[in-house]
């Protein structure tokens, strides 16, 4: 089942903020409050643990219990967080008119009205409580009610012909060359682990199982075992034993005695085993205890849906989707059979061409996955060949209506992984099924709408709701629930999406429990009689009558980037519980006064053409804000900035340096993402006494001023987390350039030097070890040569030089002419980009640079694409020359 916790976890806390508080509550408010809690405390615990249970081993009666609770703990949030509001909404913002100060009157005589209104609620909340709790009562429920045995569909792939799937005998034969190259590289005593990871449904058993089959003779013992989620370590270890061949008459034996005897009996042997299906790494550690490390040498493979647990088990093997060819072939072979055979060769049978889009449609949502295209196949093989037919079948799947054995078991297996999720984590997952198929859903877009839905609470001292959610975010790519999107920039994951049939199990299961409800012009999930959350999809014009019925009073998050709006109203300050608000990309050209009011905002995202009220340092919350503009005139702007201490991202527009950015900036201590741009040119200098965060992962100055030197604070030893990093610097020399390939982190560099006009004309080294991470390097302004040695930038992916200064490279060419900067030394390098100056240079020593690096990458092993332009100075004789060559 879904988590079934409703609102729960956020609405806890709230009871327990309503006794601190300062709200004047009656003692008979507060003891039915204190009565609340200890009674939700408890279902809270029971739900979680009929959270844990596969929905088909659930009592029907226990599934009703569960819904009424989750439906009852919104209801009571709902109150809950209305009666906080009226309370505060007294205490918002300064007053400054009469009308307002009247107001303010009024509203503080209405209390005790309110005081009298929620005693009366929490009574009948109370009522609710007790009538839900005497139900389950009456009606004997219990939880985990036994259901029929059934057979696990995973089991099937121990017994399933490689011959019958398309492209496996490819991966393993190439999982057989890796076990058997590398264990000749090895010591004998050291053996050979290999764990196979990827998503549910990709073939992972079927695999290990071919690769068992085909070399399992070359040793003297074997054996292949199945851990599963709730493994039984003494049954596996007696598995083990009976599979390699290994006899015992004792069947009391403990499982530390089974270690024993599986370690003294493959001491001296060279033994395969393959541990299929690990979840938990501690686990695994008890099973590898009974695996010897031996003078004969062994090889181990392991199962696992959890990255994590591969590279600790040790040798991580990334299961691939089946290319499009081999999933067209797999999905016709199924569904046609072996029809068109001719002279003993065996063709695939293609369909006729009007099912080509529809197939074409199939395959895509399958996205390589074995399972899920066997499993289409299985409804296809017994429908007429028609068009339409098959596009309802691929539908039917989608919306969950299919009543199917292979689908059901194909949804069995998917959810092994939904059911082995801590319940934090599904709701999360759930929450996925708002996006449409193949949407591309932004990391930090996505954390913000967990915090404000309270699936994030702090757990952790110290740690932010937002970075809890980054490590939620993690968990999830970690567990092959979503697929991680990665920065063409860094490397670094900046979205997710999530798989089709994953798409299909988290929608189906978060209709059948209310959690989302989403409307399409593709059908979507039947709405329920009260919508908790919508999902407007493909928008059509019976959906207005939906939205009209949205309350705003609690909303936490609110997004409205590129809505073409021009203000935002005074009344946004009556949205006492908003966490998000997002403007971006309007044209808004300020914020309404009210704005300050927001106290529980985190997030703030305006254009840089955007100027906020006085009051902004009342906004402790923040912790990323985005992007602020300050004008000659905004000296408050700045100071009240140095009250918000929370922030991690700031970005922000300067029109000419101020001395108090320096004070505010050294207060912000937790910030990990700092972005500065400036309109002019100006001196940034004042930056060098800047004391940087140690957990700075990002910083990014855009403008025509300098930093002087390297800042001191540029220190490998503190900014052990610097990921991102655009500075300009003046004068740089080869010292500064070595320490900044110390940082140990860094993925992209942009650097950008006036050394040229300072008169500074000796070229770079960058050695060996240097810039162990950087993946995208951009050098603007250099002169050349940059010349890369042998273990240099052992990762980096693109090369970029802007205005490459050539005129200083006479006389430091080879002994054959040629220029060697040593592109040949970065192993991982697949682009090159360079726009050659030629300043104090005739044009054919321009060409003569372009064609030394066109060279260069043309020897390279990786043949990375290039694009090579010449700039002619202003001042030649010749008309400017923009010289293109591209290379693929």
């Amino acid at each position: 089942m879904e988590i079934v916790a409703g609102a729960l976890p956020s609405l806890l806390p709230k009871l327990a903020e309503l006794l601190v508080g300062e709200y004047n509550l009656q003692k008979e408010v507060k003891g039915g409050i204190i009565f609340l809690q200890a009674e939700l405390e408890s279902m809270q615990g029971a739900l979680e643990k009929i959270s844990r249970t596969p929905a088909d081993k659930i009592d029907d009666q226990d599934k009703i219990w569960a819904r009424k609770v989750r439906e009852m703990s919104y209801d009571i949030e709902d109150n809950i967080d209305k009666y906080i509001l009226q309370c505060k909404g007294r205490k918002t913002g300064e007053q400054h008119s009469i009308k307002e100060a009247i107001d303010r009157t009024l509203k503080w005589f209405r209390q005790p009205k309110i005081r009298r209104k929620i005693a009366t609620e929490i009574r009948e909340i109370k009522s609710r409580v007790i009538e839900v709790h005497e139900r389950r009562r009456r009606y004997e429920v219990s939880l985990g009610v036994d259901k029929p045995v059934t057979v696990d569909p995973r089991l099937f792939a121990q017994y399933t012909e490689v011959k019958e799937l398309v492209g496996m005998d490819e991966a393993r034969d190439e999982l057989i060359n890796k076990i058997m190259i590398q264990e000749n590289e090895v010591p004998k005593k050291q053996g050979k682990i290999v764990s196979i990871v990827g998503f549910g449904g990709l073939g992972k058993t079927t695999l290990a199982n071919a690769v068992y089959k085909k070399i399992r003779a070359q040793f003297d013992c074997y054996a292949f075992v199945s851990v599963s989620q709730t493994p039984n370590l003494k049954k596996l270890y007696n598995g083990l034993l009976y599979d390699l061949g290994k006899s015992i008459n004792e069947e009391t034996l403990g499982e530390r005695r089974l270690i024993e005897v599986l370690r003294e009996f493959l001491e001296d042997k060279r033994y395969f085993v393959v541990v299929d299906d690990v979840w938990d790494i501690s686990v695994w550690k008890m099973i590898r205890c009974a695996l010897p490390d031996n003078d004969v040498g062994y090889t181990i493979i392991t199962t696992t849906r959890i990255s994590d647990v591969a590279e600790q088990a040790g040798g991580a093997y990334n299961m691939k989707p089946l290319s499009l060819n081999n999933s067209r072939k797999l999905l016709y072979r199924r569904i046609f059979g072996n029809e068109n055979k001719d002279n003993n060769e065996e063709e695939e049978k293609c369909p006729p061409e009007e099912l080509a889009e529809v197939s074409d449609r199939i395959l895509k949502k399958c996205a390589g996955v074995p399972l899920a295209i066997i499993t289409m196949a299985s409804l296809l093989a017994c429908k007429a060949r028609d068009k339409m037919e098959w596009y309802e079948v691929c539908n039917s799947v989608r919306t969950g209506l299919e009543n199917n054995l292979d689908v059901e078991n194909m949804r069995k297996i998917l959810s092994f992984s939904y059911y082995e999720l801590p319940c934090h984590l599904r709701a999360c997952l759930l929450y996925l099924s708002m996006f449409p198929e193949d949407y591309e859903i932004e990391k930090d877009r996505l954390i913000r709408i967990w915090i404000g839905e309270g699936f994030i609470q702090c757990e952790k001292a110290g740690k932010s709701l937002f970075e809890l959610g980054e490590s939620y975010f993690n968990e999830l790519i970690n567990r092959s629930m979503i697929q991680p999107i990665h920065s063409i920039v860094n490397g670094m994951i900046r979205a997710c999406r999530v798989h089709d049939m994953v798409l299909d199990l988290i929608r189906s299961l978060s209709s059948e429990e209310n959690f989302v409800t989403v409307l399409s012009d593709m059908g979507g999930t039947s709405p329920s009689n009260t919508m908790r959350r919508l999902s407007l999809q493909n928008g059509q014009e019976s959906h207005v009558m939906a939205q009209a019925t949205w309350s705003l009073q609690h909303a936490r998050y609110l997004g409205l980037c590129l809505t073409g709006i021009s203000q935002l109203p005074e009344e946004i300050g009556n949205l006492q519980l908003l966490q998000t608000l997002n403007v971006w990309r309007n044209k808004i050209s300020r914020l309404p006064s009210s704005v300050v009011q927001l106290t529980k905002l985190m997030f703030l995202y305006i254009d840089d053409s955007t100027r906020v009220p006085n009051g902004i340092g009342n906004l402790t919350c923040l912790e990323q804000l985005s992007v602020l503009r300050i004008a000659d005139s905004d000296i408050n702007i700045i100071e009240e900035l140095g009250q918000l201490t929370e922030l991690r991202q700031l970005s922000f527009w300067l029109d000419k340096w101020n001395d108090k950015l320096l004070e505010c900036l050294c207060k912000l201590q937790k910030i990990q993402e700092l972005y500065i741009m400036f309109s002019h040119e100006c001196n940034i200098g004042g930056l060098d006494a800047w004391v940087a965060p140690r957990h700075l992962r990002v910083l990014n100055t855009i403008c025509r001023g300098w930093f002087s030197t390297l800042p001191a604070w540029v220190n490998p030893s503190l900014l052990l987390d610097l990921t991102n990093l655009n500075i300009p610097v003046r004068e740089l020399h080869q010292a500064d350039l070595e320490i900044l390939g110390r940082l140990p982190a860094l993925r992209f560099l942009s650097l950008k030097l006036d050394n040229k006009n300072l008169g500074i004309l000796a070229g770079f080294v960058v050695g060996a070890g240097a810039f162990p991470c950087l993946v995208r390097c951009y050098f603007c302004q250099f002169v050349w040569p940059v010349v890369f040695q042998q273990g240099a930038m052992p990762r980096l992916r693109e090369l970029m030089f802007s205005q490459f200064y050539v005129g200083e490279a006479r006389g430091i060419a080879c002994n054959d002419g040629s220029l060697d900067l040593g592109l040949g030394n970065l192993p991982s390098l697949q682009f090159v980009e360079a726009y050659l100056k030629c300043d104090g240079a005739g044009k054919e020593e321009a060409e003569q640079a372009k064609a030394a690096l066109m060279h260069e990458a043309e020897m390279h092993p990786n043949h990375p694409s290039r694009q090579i332009h010449i700039i002619v100075d202003d001042d030649d004789d010749d008309d400017d020359e923009y010289d293109d060559d591209d290379d693929e």
